[in-house]
């Protein structure tokens, strides 16, 4: 049986998380989990992260609908990190793009490769 107090957190008590849509293999974001909103995740089957900012629990979609449903966890092999493969109900980043990572360094400027999903944004 899987025991997330087995995984090596860091001295703040948190592990980075790496969201990937499980069918594209797409690398939607990357946050912070403790052993907590790990347990929740794998109880509940919708993913929660712990926000260091607000320095609580953040039910991913809680308040925009954009939920991440887990279909597989992955620990590295050191234990001290985890892929999270899930099912993206719409946008994975807080500036409405389907993933965080949009911004590429190319020639040795910063591009935008994604735009919006909703323009207005």
């Amino acid at each position: 049986m899987f025991d997330p107090a087995g995984l090596k957190y860091d001295a703040n008590g948190l592990i980075p998380a790496i969201a990937q849509d499980h069918q594209s293999g797409e690398v939607l974001m990357m946050a912070w989990m403790n052993e907590e909103s790990l347990r929740r995740t794998l109880a509940r089957g919708h993913v929660t992260y712990w926000s260091r900012s607000r320095q609580d629990f953040w039910a991913k979609g809680e308040s925009s609908g954009n939920v991440q449903k887990l279909v597989e966890l992955r620990v590295d092999c050191d234990r001290d990190c985890l892929l999270l493969l899930v099912d993206q109900t719409g946008p994975a980043c807080h500036t409405n793009r389907r993933s965080c990572f949009y911004t590429a360094v190319r020639e040795g400027q910063e591009v935008i490769i994604m735009a919006p999903q909703n323009p207005s944004m």
